[in-house]
């Protein structure tokens, strides 16, 4: 259906959906593309795409609208950001208000009166201007950038093909909202170990500098000199004495240590390496494997339900991962699926994923129901996950008191065994 209002305006080519989820097209006279946005708003229904149609028909005169510059915005350059737990708020209250009937600019006009703090609002305020000019969610989203990134806009871009908004949106909120529960996880588990870590290096370092020196120099005066004295103890007072005249050095060199890690790490082939090692440390790599594993299940199963085709979701999981070994598989996975082979095979070569995950892909491939397959496999890998942390937050404390044992005994060795020896001559 055309809507006319002036002849002298220009002409709108323009697809929007209705409050029912039905797809209208047509053209419609508007002064800009905003004032055709309100007029659709006004008749019920949501733009989801607006062009001039001198763009399609160059014959016919009209001009269309100018692009929009980006850096001439009020939104240019050091635009706020968002933390992953404030956007899966974000995408949850847009679901709801979509699926209870709001068109899209009133859904987001609404969040906006309840936003607070620096980063929603102007999010918002970036999303309402661009939808008004008529532009697609997800490529407000785009323009934006962080924090959306290719996860969030091919959800969005997914919504918007399928019709399914707000069904989509929800499972994006899930999926963010699992994103910061996991991490959360992580730092609850690792943070005893962390703690007590942190005093025993501080437990060693006050012993080796302060205790043993002052314990030690009347034993040393009485004895003659140091290279009189047991082993442990040359080696705890050499330690006092080396960081007592060299402390300055060693933190230079410490820096200089950590800058030059940094720069190796950057080169691919030695950031190769490194990933890889992660993977095979006990304990920790088991848990670095579960964790990236989970989180590339539930991604993939969640884009590829939400309707994005195969090779897309597999790019945009591919960034979820968080380490370059298991990367680069998705990438010759990519590879071996645009040449027409199955999913499962280039994962099973690749050694990298679990056979519990391959095998679900086979079944999936094979029963036409992979995205069903992917996120029951995704609750299963999860619940790995969990299982994983408790064995983490059970053998390393242990480990970690085994260590400072064995430091605290050396310690006290080289006390008591000066000691012992001068008992033994006083005799």
């Amino acid at each position: 259906m055309t809507w006319k209002v002036d002849s002298d305006m220009p002409t709108f080519q323009y697809q929007s959906l209705t409050a029912g989820g039905t797809r209208q097209s047509g053209l419609i006279t508007a002064q800009n593309r905003a004032d055709a946005v309100r007029q659709l708003l006004g008749r019920g229904e949501t733009a989801t795409s607006i062009s001039s149609a001198a763009e399609n028909d160059p014959g016919t005169g009209v001009l269309s609208n100018p692009p929009i510059d980006l850096s001439r915005t009020r939104f240019g350059g050091g635009r706020p950001r968002m933390s992953r737990a404030e956007m899966g708020t974000l995408i949850r209250e847009l679901a709801t208000a979509l699926e209870a009937g709001l068109p899209l600019m009133h859904s987001l006009k609404t969040i906006r009166k309840q936003a607070s703090g620096k980063g929603a609002p102007a999010v918002l305020d970036f999303m309402i201007e661009r939808v008004e000019a008529g532009e697609p969610l997800y490529k407000a989203a785009q323009e934006y950038g962080r924090p959306f990134d290719d996860l969030i806009v091919g959800m969005l871009r997914a919504a918007e093909a399928s019709g399914r908004t707000s069904e989509i949106l929800h499972q994006l909120a899930e999926l963010l909202d699992r994103g910061v529960e996991l991490r959360r996880e992580l730092m609850g588990a690792l943070f005893y170990p962390f703690i007590v870590a942190m005093l025993i290096v501080a437990s060693i370092v006050i012993l080796v500098t302060v205790v043993v020196p002052r314990i030690m120099e009347p034993i040393i005066a009485a004895g003659g000199g140091v290279h009189t004295l047991p082993l442990p103890t040359r080696i705890i007072l050499g330690a006092a004495d080396f960081a007592s005249s060299w402390w300055l050095a060693c933190l230079v060199a410490i820096v200089v240590a950590w800058y030059a890690w940094n720069a190796w790490v950057a080169l691919a082939e030695n950031r190769m390496r490194f990933d890889r090692f992660k993977l095979r440390v006990p304990i920790l790599g088991r848990l670095n494997r579960d964790v990236a594993v989970a989180r590339f299940t539930r991604t993939l199963g969640t884009l590829t339900t939400a309707g994005l085709p195969l090779l897309e979701s597999l790019r945009i999981t591919r960034d979820t991962l968080g380490n370059t070994a298991m990367m680069n598989a998705i990438d010759e996975v990519e590879h071996q699926v645009t040449e027409g082979k199955p999913l499962a095979e280039p994962l099973e070569r690749s050694g990298l994923f679990p056979p519990l995950l391959v095998q679900v892909v086979n079944l999936g491939e094979r029963s036409g129901k992979l995205e069903d397959m992917l996120l029951h496999a995704a609750t299963a890998f999860d619940r790995q996950v969990n299982v994983s942390l408790k064995i983490v937050t059970k053998a390393v404390p242990p480990l970690l008191i085994v260590i400072m044992a064995c430091l605290a005994g050396f310690v006290l060795a080289a006390i008591l065994l000066p000691l012992m020896e001068m008992q033994s001559l006083m005799q």
